[in-house]
């Protein structure tokens, strides 16, 4: 309610909020999930699968061309491709699962969140310059000063200096803090376009497509890759249900921070988290046991 208001009466508070989170608030969030979950071969499995499963459809959007027509924007293809899995997922799971299987959905989370935000502003900053080449070197200078780097680095320092069980409950607070803040900006934008109903409910081609490649065509990319790996069944239901999370909290945050599509970015999370109340319960009771 809070961040619905602030878009009421003050748009442009939410571009300044998501700078500050990008910059600090998501290095620290990251850093104290990787501390907080621990490492092992579980939760390195599935966070490889959520990357490179994300990064492969990526690739594919921005090599074909009738692919990248049909999704001719960064924010749609993120929108279509980071789920919510930190907010709906992992709750999702630890209310569904058997508690030795949340590490997958947490492992799915970690590799959601390091493309997000190693990739994310990275992409919206070349949208916004309109520049179509990547420097190699540019490239490689925004992926190491990321703020998933930042906080997967900061997270590797504290494990070499075994204070990863101190340091992670330190940082839990300012974590959920982060969370606050980021439900705020996205409470922001949604009262920013509410101002306009009738452009809220639009359904456009290009959004369509995010919502069908999001809540539809991810999931079964995860459940061919997890069928083709041999995972057990509650495994492949933890991962599933992960793909299938309408879009994350952070395609609005990066399209904030760089100015770009934020309406599209919210009405994109928008419209895929009503359309995720018919999905996931169909992908639930489709992989049931």
């Amino acid at each position: 309610m809070l961040g619905f208001y602030i878009g009421r009466k003050k748009p442009k508070l939410s571009e300044k909020i998501s700078i500050l989170l990008i910059n600090y608030g998501i290095p620290i969030s990251v850093m104290g999930l990787l501390l907080k979950a621990g490492i092992n071969i579980d939760l390195i499995k599935s966070s490889l699968i959520a990357f490179f499963s994300i990064s492969s459809l990526f690739f594919l959007i921005n090599i074909l061309p009738m692919l990248r027509k049909n999704f001719p924007n960064y924010s749609l293809q993120l929108g279509g491709l980071i789920g919510n899995t930190s907010f709906l997922g992992i709750p999702m799971a630890i209310a569904l699962l058997p508690t030795n299987i949340i590490n997958f959905t947490i492992g799915f989370d970690i590799g959601t969140t390091l493309f997000s935000w190693i990739f994310g502003p990275i992409l919206l900053q070349k949208e916004k310059s309109q520049n179509s080449n990547f420097n190699l070197k540019k490239l490689s200078l925004s992926i190491f000063n990321s703020p998933a780097s930042k906080g997967t680095f900061g997270a590797l320092l504290v494990y070499l200096l075994s204070l990863d069980h101190f340091i992670g409950e330190i940082l839990w607070i300012p974590a959920r803090i982060v969370i606050f803040l980021a439900i705020a900006v996205v409470g922001s934008r949604l009262g920013i376009i509410t101002k306009n109903k009738s452009k809220l409910f639009n359904f456009n081609n290009k959004i369509q497509n995010s919502i069908v490649l999001k809540l539809l065509i991810f999931p079964l990319l995860i459940y061919l890759t997890t069928i083709f790996f041999k995972f057990e069944k509650l495994e492949v239901i933890a991962l599933v249900l992960q793909a299938g999370t309408p879009s994350a909290i952070s395609t609005i945050l990066i399209a904030e921070a760089y100015k770009t599509n934020q309406d599209l970015a919210a009405k994109t999370l928008f419209l895929t988290t009503i359309c995720s109340v018919i999905t996931i319960p169909l992908i639930t009771f489709i992989l049931q046991p």
